[in-house]
């Protein structure tokens, strides 16, 4: 696929990822009404349509487009999710300065979830956005890198190891951010970040199937687990640095 291509893919995604997080603005406000600011479903939407209406006037440059959705994210999304939504992406949009390939979209991954934790100081475990992404990103990895799998088909993998870790939130105890000062309260409870999250994998996975001619169902045996890549969080000191609102 052509550099042309690739960013019209990007755009797609993005008005993609708009009206997803339009449409379930008000699930995860729910949800982040009982462990967190009640604020992350609107920050979400003002974030993505922030960001459809920067692309506009965007360079059509891959790198260039993602990071000008990042730029929008870190400055309409308040709280924690817009510096760990959005600078991230700023931060990984670097590695696609070449274009989009496999080898490269395994770097940007790699970075986006390097510069999460980094600035979120969250592992899985800690009920947050990490819970998913960081399974997403090592299935995805392994599925290119050592199962020689094309990257639609590692990508199908990677948000069936993210839907898995949502999940994964629900049982365990919050550790950071806002919703750690619930306790033991916030048992049963299924995180806000990390279910934005899944929606934006699953709406790049829909329209990476339409620009590449694919046809793949989400694996449901993807190779990495959550509980595999950390115990559940059951306590700790609290940490404002990362907050469920946002879900770092």
């Amino acid at each position: 696929m052509g550099r042309e291509a690739q960013s019209e893919a990007i755009r797609e995604a993005t008005a993609a990822m708009a009206d997803r997080m339009a449409a379930e603005k008000s699930f995860l406000t729910d949800l982040d009404s009982a462990i967190g600011d009640a604020d992350h479903g609107a920050n979400m939407n003002r974030g993505f349509q922030a960001a459809l209406a920067r692309l506009e006037d965007a360079d059509d440059d891959p790198a260039t487009l993602v990071k000008t959705v990042g730029v929008a994210l870190v400055s309409e999304v308040g709280g924690a999710a817009g510096p760990l939504y959005g600078g991230s992406l700023m931060k990984a949009s670097g590695e696609l300065e070449e274009g989009v390939t496999a080898e490269s979209s395994v770097a940007f991954a790699e970075r986006y979830l390097e510069t999460v934790e980094e600035r979120g100081k969250a592992s899985v475990g800690d009920k947050t956005m990490v819970d998913a992404i960081t399974p997403a990103v090592h299935t995805y990895r392994k599925a290119i890198e050592v199962d020689d799998h094309d990257p639609l088909e590692a990508l199908g993998k990677a948000v069936d190891a993210a839907e898995r870790g949502v999940a994964f939130t629900t049982p365990i105890r919050a550790k950071k951010g806002r919703a750690s000062y619930l306790g033991w309260r916030s048992v049963g409870h299924q995180d806000p970040g990390a279910t934005s999250t899944l929606y934006l994998l699953e709406e790049l996975f829909a329209v990476a199937e339409e620009h590449l001619d694919g046809d793949v169902e989400i694996d449901a045996e993807a190779d990495v687990d959550p509980e595999e890549l950390g115990e559940p969080a059951v306590g700790g000191d609290v940490d404002e640095s990362a907050n469920s609102d946002g879900g770092s």
